[in-house]
């Protein structure tokens, strides 16, 4: 049975959950470790938000307007220097909205590259074309891959911002590395195979083709067992 806070009935989560958006929730779990400024939280999720949920960096300077709205957040203008800042501060009705939103069903992973668009028309290109746009691809994940190293590894020097919170962080690391991992590898086979096309169009059921298709209607993992080259 789901129990919710004074604050958060099941009227009112599902009302919330039906105005707010998920990089509404993104930033609301920001505000629920700690206040923070508009560009504060641009920095955190450069940090972190990015590897699972990069549409909200874009949304940053927005959401937490559209939070306080909700009486989800307050804002409160502070002066540090000559500078005025707006710090935002979660309120006990936002808490009790992230509280609700925890127990919703996530929405379904979706996956966004355009190096596996360019893979699927190919035939409007060359071979080089495509091998470079994988080799774009591979670049950026094991880059990826490199920063997410460094911000785990600082965590064993005492580096982490919220240390109570490391045993997250890692465990959301440990996603990252074996999905930056994947990328690369994949494009290594990728690379192999279309090593072996004359053109990038008009090669239909190849022999190399099919035994791909072998694995999969085996369900044997492609990368693990790809065709031998000749």
């Amino acid at each position: 049975m789901l129990h919710y806070s004074n604050y958060c009935t099941l009227q009112y989560c599902q009302e919330m959950a039906s105005r707010l958006t998920t990089s509404s929730y993104a930033v609301l779990g920001l505000l629920a470790i700690r206040p923070w400024a508009a560009y504060e939280l641009a920095q955190q999720a450069t940090r972190s938000l990015r590897f699972a949920w990069p549409k909200s960096e874009r949304l940053l300077y927005a959401e937490p307007k559209k939070l306080v709205e909700h009486g989800l957040a307050t804002a409160l203008q502070e002066s540090v220097g000559q500078r005025n800042r707006t710090m935002y501060t979660i309120t006990d009705e936002g808490r009790a909205a992230l509280q609700g939103w925890m127990t919703t069903s996530p929405q379904p992973p979706l996956l966004e590259a355009e190096a596996l668009l360019r893979l699927l028309f190919a035939e409007n290109g060359s071979i080089d074309d495509l091998a470079a746009a994988l080799d774009e691809m591979a670049a950026d994940a094991a880059e990826k891959r490199s920063q997410v190293v460094t911000i785990n590894t600082g965590y064993l020097d005492g580096l982490h911002p919220f240390p109570q919170r490391t045993h997250l962080s890692v465990l959301f690391a440990t996603f990252q590395l074996e999905f930056f991992d994947l990328i690369v590898k994949w494009v290594g086979f990728a690379k192999t195979e279309i090593a072996t096309w004359p053109a990038t169009g008009g090669l239909g059921m190849t022999e190399r083709t099919e035994a791909i298709l072998n694995n999969i209607k085996d369900q044997r993992s492609v990368l693990e067992s790809p065709p031998t080259i000749p």
